[in-house]
């Protein structure tokens, strides 16, 4: 009877424990931030530049000078620090800045912000912000803006090689310009695929030469590239290209002939392209006799 006992009370014991694993832990349980995460990216010519941070709202608080107080590092959001991410070199707020992911913090002023990158990534909050540890600062003047509730950061006011770095908040906007060479890196990537290219590839050279034309660079590699894709083969989109690289040399003629002669390629059944830009310029052309 004793061992039988024994054998009934190391079952419970058992049983008790199996019971207990199968809970879920309370480690486990996953609730919803108060200020909620967020990301917003960009691409900027070939570099993408990322922004990921937790969005506080103003909930009828003073902002600035209190909950944000002045002249005191900032984590630029809540929870974590907010994250910087560039795949490329870029110019931040007019200074080199490799690419990395880096911690955003900003130092609030009244009258000015100082805007650093920190090489700590993993900092939550500020409280272990280490200042010789940044990459870059920059400083910034605040302006009025459009009332938000929830912070926010969007890259706003694109071009092909610039956005700016966009903080809004209750009624305050501060704006950082980030600049990246897109010519530079686009031309050597060009150079490398065209050195590259097999003997019967003719869209190579003819894209590069696109890119020269399109943004006005390196011209006499362009013209180059096209005479190139020519000697491979001459399709209605080379010739077309042609033609406006004519047209640029002034060569009002030569680009009719060769418009002319895209055209006719498609017409033949040659080639299969949408005419209609070409259309269009040629018709330009032979009207500014």
């Amino acid at each position: 009877m004793p061992a039988r006992h024994s054998i009934t009370g190391v079952l419970a014991v058992t049983l008790a424990a199996a019971t207990v694993a199968v809970q879920p832990a309370s480690a486990q349980l996953k609730l919803p931030r108060v200020s909620p995460n967020a990301t917003v990216s960009q691409t900027i010519g070939l570099t993408d530049l990322s922004v990921t941070y937790s969005r506080p709202g103003v909930k009828n608080r003073t902002i600035w000078g209190d909950l944000v107080p002045f002249d005191k590092p900032w984590r630029t959001g809540a929870n974590e620090a907010t994250s910087f991410v560039t795949t490329g070199e870029i110019q931040f707020g007019g200074q080199k800045l490799p690419a990395g992911t880096y911690a955003l913090l900003t130092i609030p002023g009244r009258d000015e912000w100082t805007v650093a990158l920190n090489s700590e990534k993993d900092l939550w909050g500020a409280y272990e912000y280490k200042p010789e540890k940044d990459v870059l600062r920059v400083k910034v003047k605040p302006t009025a803006g459009e009332y938000e509730e929830w912070m926010r950061f969007s890259f706003d006011d694109l071009t092909n090689a610039s956005a700016n770095l966009v903080l809004q908040w209750e009624k305050l906007k501060l704006a950082v310009p980030i600049t990246v060479d897109v010519n530079t890196k686009v031309l050597a990537d060009c150079r490398a695929a065209v050195a590259a290219m097999k003997p019967d590839d003719w869209r190579t050279p003819y894209r590069a030469a696109g890119f020269c034309l399109e943004n006005q660079v390196a011209m006499d590699e362009g013209r180059k590239w096209i005479d190139k894709s020519l000697a491979i083969g001459q399709h209605y989109s080379n010739l077309s290209l042609l033609a406006r690289f004519q047209m640029k040399d002034g060569k009002r003629q030569d680009a009719v002939t060769s418009a002319q002669k895209a055209l006719a390629m498609v017409k033949a059944g040659k080639d299969t392209a949408d005419t209609v830009p070409t259309e269009r310029l040629l018709k330009e052309w032979m009207a500014s006799k």
